[in-house]
């Protein structure tokens, strides 16, 4: 992994880690499926205009099937599962079950496209999801009735996620990340729009649910996406899917920046364990492999 992908990595995982923060905040007065929908669109919109100055519609025509597909696993079914979820669970150990995304995306690849996975990878994986469980820490939680059904929903959200990474890189090899972006997130908000009709929001968003709204669409799904098509593409699905265990770090730091939240020693020693175990997962470490590298994407 060169730098400029380390950088963009590291960029994901801090725009992803404030989603946990923004759905928070909008989630229990939108819903899921509002909140989702609102998000996809707001995100869709925003990309437009780009669309239009790149004239990125005949990419988009030719490639509408793949990227409806897309649209519905890798953002409308998993946002709404882990907004879902966040009704029930505490961010952090939502950030928990999202992070188990890079474990399902090994055992993905290695079945799907065949994809050589080596004993210090699996190592890698392995620390940086402790380092996530350490960081989090095992807290006291009071198992409501949704309770189980929520931890449903956040692993199978972190599947879904792993189901779509390799499904990118082999169907939409090639396409410009704008497109892919811009084209998923209209595809999400089509597969959501027959549900809204039935979920319709009891109360006005207040102006602090309207910013978290607003930045959750442009900052954690519009920017973020770009990052992350371009990184599958780059990379590759496996590698791309190690953001998984940053999500989790960056939520943390968000909140002790942004809410004054204790940073404690587990957080300190998880943190420790995820960085590296991350540069192991994706052979940072590994200097024949780095030599092996070359500019050219991966098809």
């Amino acid at each position: 992994m060169r730098k400029i992908n380390l950088a963009e990595l590291l960029l994901l995982a801090a725009l992803w880690g404030g989603s946990f923060l923004f759905m928070r905040v909008a989630v229990p007065v939108l819903g899921p499926l509002w909140l989702i929908e609102i998000r996809v669109v707001l995100a869709g919109c925003a990309l437009l205009p780009v669309v239009v100055h790149l004239n990125l519609w005949p990419e988009l025509r030719q490639r509408w099937r793949a990227l409806l597909v897309i649209g519905s696993i890798n953002s409308a079914i998993p946002f709404v599962l882990l907004a879902f979820a966040s009704l029930s669970l505490p961010a952090g150990l939502t950030s928990t079950l999202n992070s188990t995304a890079p474990l399902f995306g090994t055992v993905v690849a290695a079945v799907w496209l065949q994809e050589a996975l080596t004993l210090t990878r699996w190592i890698g994986f392995g620390l940086g999801f402790v380092g996530v469980v350490i960081l989090v820490g095992w807290q006291p939680i009071m198992a409501t009735p949704g309770f189980g059904w929520a931890v449903a929903a956040g692993l199978v959200a972190a599947f879904m996620y792993a189901i779509a990474a390799p499904y990118i890189r082999q169907n939409l090899a090639g396409v410009s990340p704008w497109t892919i972006t811009a084209g998923s997130l209209w595809g999400a908000a089509l597969a959501l729009l027959p549900a809204l009709p039935f979920t319709v929001p009891h109360q006005l968003p207040t102006p602090t649910v309207v910013a978290a709204v607003v930045a959750l669409a442009l900052l954690s799904t519009a920017c973020a996406y770009l990052l992350y098509f371009r990184l599958i593409q780059n990379v590759g699905s496996t590698k791309a899917l190690t953001v998984g265990y940053l999500i989790p770090m960056f939520a943390v730091l968000w909140g002790a920046v942004l809410l004054a939240e204790p940073v404690t020693e587990s957080m300190a020693v998880g943190g420790s364990l995820i960085l590296p175990g991350t540069a192991i997962a994706n052979d940072l470490f590994n200097p024949g492999q780095k030599r092996a590298q070359t500019p050219q994407r991966e098809v």
